[in-house]
């Protein structure tokens, strides 16, 4: 399987994952919001919104290029300490950081 549709899949499983667990229904961020300097976007929106409208959205982006893959991605130890923090339930903690994992080592690994 290439990497963009190894990725694609991974994507897919990782908003799979986020839905079966209530995480992706949010409201969407300010425009302004998406202008943040800061990783993750910390200072305009949640961790999750981060996730759904910037991370999830940009690599679907770069799959549908077919774009070249950033060099590293290691959002999953973010996205753990951000659910355990959030008193998200242990079995959805996870299979989402198993997701976000397999979206990582998909990015970094190509």
């Amino acid at each position: 399987m290439g990497a963009h549709r190894e990725l694609h899949t991974a994507l897919l499983d990782l908003e799979a994952t986020l839905k079966a667990a209530d995480l992706w229904r949010m409201p969407i961020p300010e425009t302004a919001a998406f202008s943040s300097q800061q990783p993750f976007c910390v200072d305009t929106m949640s961790l999750l919104q981060w996730l759904r409208f910037v991370f999830i959205a940009r690599l679907e982006s770069l799959v549908e290029a077919c774009g070249p893959m950033p060099a590293k991605c290691e959002v999953a130890p973010a996205v753990a300490a951000y659910l355990q923090q959030e008193q998200t339930p242990a079995h959805h903690q996870l299979l989402v950081v198993r997701a976000v994992e397999r979206v990582d080592k998909v990015v970094t690994e190509n």
